[in-house]
């Protein structure tokens, strides 16, 4: 089985579900799965994600890169589901042993550069621009969103055309203005004079602040943000006019008499210096919902708890996985079951749903059970009625079997 057939129909009909004016915006990120066995092939000691700030920890487990495509509620600022368009699996390569020959690490010099996850993540990222020009989506603009692992030279450098990449960088990255005419002579400048350092900028009152609306955390926010345009940096080389955007810490509360606390900066660059200021923070704001797949994948759907050890099984099992993830809410969509509390089961008391609140993962999965055993139900007792129950009132009679398994909740 091509697990890669499954993602291509789940990208057409994800695509399809856009309004025609909008760009498409897709999320870029990697992720760990856990594993126990030392002999599984692609698995690898990792630094663990979740493990505190002040201890490295490490985790054995395969490594994933998903790229999700962003299907939003409406058109306007609102939120956006992010439906699994590519899973694939990107082991590193493995290090010979003390005692191999050198042409054996001659051989993992020259492809351990390849096995790195911004090579893939560059791949991924052409590879996905080549399905949509196959599709006829030549003129549509594809905007990428990514972290800082995947905001540096290899894949800034290699990104195809009619495509933008939003991602974050350090705040002391350094980077320069557009060069200043120059005579014909002469070889050409390619970066001008040095800005301060992003933090420096936040920090500067030489920089006005700028406030826009978008969605985040459930309803629409005012950010407080500096903009930059015509800017250059080294890593992107001399092709990108980059404009840099840096978002001003959050104020929060825990409780309504707590203090307020902040959230860090965020300092972003993207490589489409006209790309309208609120799309890019909404566009990037969306980004969240990869990690809301990452947590849905693996927790409710199972995603890598297959016990597989042969190499072709243990790229496709999760693969399937997300791709069955990818058509749930897919279908779920096209349902236009999304916001419809009146098509759920009923909620406990103790889990009360917010107003315009859209169905989890779970509630949709729930309502799939729901629907499918009712139709088993129905079918395979139809013809099992007795006489006597025929003959008795209806008025207070319920079948429990059937009212337990409509009802079921996980």
């Amino acid at each position: 089985m091509d697990v890669n057939h499954l993602f291509d129909v789940a990208r057409q009909k994800a695509i399809s579900l856009l309004p025609d004016c909008q760009r498409i915006i897709a999320h870029l990120d990697d992720t760990l799965i856990r594993k126990r066995g030392k002999k599984i092939p692609g698995t690898a000691w990792r630094r663990d994600p979740l493990g505190p700030p002040f201890h490295t920890n490490f985790i054995w487990g395969q490594r994933f890169i998903q790229i999700s495509l962003a299907v939003p509620a409406q058109f306007s600022f609102c939120q956006a589901r992010a439906i699994p368009i590519d899973f694939h699996h990107a082991p590193s390569i493995r290090r010979p042993n003390k005692s191999a020959s050198e042409e054996e690490w001659r051989e993992f010099k020259k492809q351990q550069p390849f096995a790195k996850l911004s090579h893939q993540g560059s791949l991924r990222i052409r590879q996905l621009r080549l399905k949509l020009n196959h599709d006829g989506l030549q003129n549509k603009n594809l905007c990428i969103s990514v972290d800082g692992s995947y905001t540096n030279q290899t894949v800034l450098k290699q990104l195809p055309s009619n495509t933008t990449l939003i991602g974050r960088i350090r705040k002391d990255t350094k980077i320069f203005k557009q060069p200043e005419l120059q005579n014909a002579r002469g070889r050409k400048k390619v970066y001008g004079e040095r800005i301060p350092k992003p933090e420096e900028i936040r920090q500067s009152n030489d920089y006005n602040y700028e406030v826009i609306k978008a969605w985040a955390t459930g309803k629409v926010h005012d950010f407080h943000i500096k903009v930059i345009h015509n800017l250059k940096w080294r890593p992107a080389g001399e092709h990108h006019n980059l404009q840099l955007i840096i978002i001003r810490p959050l104020g929060y509360r825990l409780t309504k008499s707590s203090k307020i606390l902040y959230l860090e900066p965020a300092y972003l660059i993207c490589t489409d210096d006209h790309l309208r200021t609120d799309e890019l923070i909404q566009a990037y704001l969306w980004r969240w919902e990869i990690e809301v797949n990452f947590r849905d994948e693996k927790t409710l759907l199972g995603c890598g708890q297959a016990q597989v050890r042969s190499p072709q099984s243990i790229e496709k099992a999760p693969a399937f996985s997300v791709a069955m993830y990818a058509f749930i809410h897919l279908a779920a969509l096209v349902a236009n079951k999304v916001r419809d509390s009146s098509a759920i089961l009923p909620r406990p008391r103790w889990d009360p749903a917010a107003i315009d609140q859209r169905l989890s993962t779970m509630e949709i999965i729930n309502l799939f059970r729901f629907q499918t055993w009712a139709k088993s139900i129905k079918e395979n007792f139809l013809g099992f009625v007795n006489i006597e129950a025929d003959s008795k009132s209806l008025r207070n009679y319920a079948e429990p079997l059937l009212s337990a398994s409509l009802c079921s909740r996980k």
